[in-house]
């Protein structure tokens, strides 16, 4: 668990969390379902460890440098607004 205060709030309580995060890279993509985050249980604040951001980071360029696969592959439609 995080030692220090919120930079939004400044409470020091946090949970843990599983969420899913999106990582985008000059137009391409990555969903990263199950990623652990701590969030400020006062104003909702999501905090990342460098550690997880990292990983994302390292299996969104092995996915597309063709050294690893994706678990699954999604379409999404898109629509400008």
């Amino acid at each position: 668990m995080r030692e220090t205060k919120c930079n939004t709030c400044g409470n020091t309580e946090y949970k843990e969390r599983r969420i899913t995060y999106l990582y985008s890279h000059q137009g391409q993509y990555l969903i990263a379902p199950n990623t652990p985050v701590e969030i400020c249980s006062n104003c909702g604040t999501v905090y990342y460890s460098a550690e997880v951001l990292k990983a994302i980071e390292r299996q969104f360029f092995a996915i597309h440098n063709n050294m690893a696969s994706p678990d699954q592959f999604l379409q999404v439609p898109v629509k400008s607004m």
